[in-house]
């Protein structure tokens, strides 16, 4: 199976873990060697006494590894993430709520961030003035630091209803605070103040005010303030290492929201994964865009993932000024 996913939204984008390459036959066994006989052979005065055959030894054929089975939208196997379709390493961390965590995305100076690499999905969406803005569905594995966390949006609110996770943020416009604190899953928002650290610590490297947070004490401090924060339904999803048919091969994709903010992903054949690159400057034009590969502070690695999806959404950009 492969693995994360990052979906981008518009366009949003989004990345998941999934199904991967199925297994490779095993040979065939070769032929074994036809047991050998002997014959002593007869005198004048002894009768031909016959030596038994000597035992055969018969090769055994190698067992084929099965190849992956497609899992989901239901009846998971135990131990295994629904939002991934794989095994994870501790079973115990399913026994909990996804946590849903804001992350920049702008200014460049910002980058790398911590802990995209971790989660099971990221969305990437359009914030405004050209930007992006990520958001992390955190569950099968912890990351000791996500961030840089940022301000809310109306969007994420659709992330917490889908995964029924808590939210992880700093801040927010008045009327995106009016909206998430007035919801259904109100108790479940988790913000710098009155949260204060752990969960949300604010560190400053390189003259920057970074809040981060360890997906570990996030969900401890969920079961702490007395929130829900057992195991949810997250069924839905469905994970089959089986391409569907009428595809198409997609060596590189490239999603540009603005002259400033752009994005590549490039597969790597040796993983099997897509590989981010991001804006290094503005560009007027595709053609004069400038890429570095983006990578993940935690593990030093490239922010990869299993499967990238493109979302094209039909959405309008909402503002107001002032409170009315």
């Amino acid at each position: 199976m492969r693995l994360r996913t990052i979906f981008l939204a518009l366009i949003v984008t989004l990345t998941i873990a999934a199904c991967g390459p199925q297994a490779t036959p095993a040979p065939a066994a070769e032929a074994t060697r036809p047991p050998a006989t002997a014959t002593v052979p007869p005198t004048s005065t002894a009768t031909p006494t016959e030596i038994p055959p000597s035992p055969t030894s018969t090769a055994i054929p190698p067992t084929a590894t099965p190849a992956p089975k497609a899992v989901g939208p239901d009846n998971f196997p135990p131990g295994v993430d629904p939002l991934t379709g794989l095994p994870v390493s501790d079973p115990a961390l399913l026994e909990r709520r996804p946590m849903a965590i804001k992350i920049s995305n702008d200014p460049r100076a910002m980058r790398p961030q911590w802990g995209l690499n971790e989660a099971d999905i990221v969305y990437e969406y359009y914030a405004e003035l050209g930007r992006t803005r990520f958001i992390g569905v955190f569950y099968g594995q912890d990351s000791e630091q996500v961030g840089p966390i940022r301000s809310a949006r109306l969007f994420d609110a659709h992330i917490v209803r889908m995964y029924k996770a808590a939210l992880a943020f700093v801040s927010a416009d008045f009327r995106v605070l009016d909206y998430l604190f007035s919801a259904e899953f109100a108790d479940r928002l988790v913000s710098e103040y009155p949260a204060g650290c752990p969960p949300m610590c604010r560190v400053d490297p390189q003259g920057w005010n970074h809040v981060l947070t360890n997906t570990s004490d996030l969900s401890k401090y969920l079961t702490e303030q007395g929130i829900d924060n057992s195991r949810q339904n997250l069924d839905g999803m469905y994970f089959d290492p089986a391409p569907p048919p009428g595809g198409q091969e997609a060596d590189r994709i490239n999603v540009r929201y603005s002259m400033s903010f752009y994005g590549q992903w490039d597969y790597a054949p040796a993983s099997g994964r897509y590989i981010r690159s991001q804006d290094t400057a503005e560009a007027q034009t595709p053609a004069d865009e400038q890429y570095a590969v983006l990578t993940d502070r935690v593990d030093g690695q490239p922010v990869q993932a299993d499967n990238v999806v493109v979302l094209f959404v039909p959405h309008e950009y909402w503002f107001k000024q002032g409170r009315t």
